[in-house]
């Protein structure tokens, strides 16, 4: 991993990225993207985590995040070892996930090409954490995260994206409680 893709100020405002191997977009229902949104929340309310802005794309996540107990890269490890378990038991127990097979075999495959991961790895190893240390670059990783779901065609109006802070910084009220909006 580069050195500049690390969370050297412990106290410090970060833009965090991370994917589901592969690029696999396994958040296509209503209780994977449930999932992850809970699990934010909980971070949240339990585990010191303080959200500015957030955006669940079918195949990664992107937060704007502080840690208040100044763990941020305990904070991320023990969101994504959470998120990973439930919902690869989310996909492997849903009775209409037509992908199940594919998706777990990708996973275990991926999971065999990492001496970390016992059984099936889930999200990719790397966050490429980036301190956001002025307003300029706050307000630029804000705009880049709301703006993913209209790049990629999803949505012609970022705030329309459900699965977002978006509308929270266009007068409404978000699936999350931000620390900032």
């Amino acid at each position: 991993m580069s050195r500049k893709y690390k969370f050297y100020n412990k106290e410090g405002l970060y833009f965090v990225s991370f994917a589901v191997v592969y690029w696999l977009d396994v958040f296509t229902r209503e209780d994977y993207f449930a999932i992850m949104r809970d699990s934010l929340a909980y971070c949240r309310q339990h585990k010191g985590m303080e959200i500015y802005a957030w955006c669940i794309m079918p195949s990664h996540v992107h937060l704007v995040f502080r840690a208040k107990e100044n763990n941020p890269s305990v904070l991320l490890k023990e969101l994504k070892t959470f998120t990973s378990k439930a919902i690869q038991k989310a996909i492997a127990e849903h009775p209409q996930e037509s992908r199940k097979a594919w998706l777990l075999w990708l996973m275990e495959r991926a999971g065999l090409k990492n001496s970390n991961v016992k059984h099936r790895q889930f999200w990719q190893q790397h966050n490429q954490p980036i301190e956001l240390w002025s307003t300029a670059v706050i307000d630029q990783k804000i705009d880049y995260i709301h703006q993913n779901p209209v790049e990629a065609g999803f949505v012609s109006e970022a705030h329309h994206w459900k699965y977002s802070s978006a509308i929270d910084y266009s007068g409404g009220k978000g699936l999350l409680e931000l620390d900032i909006a």
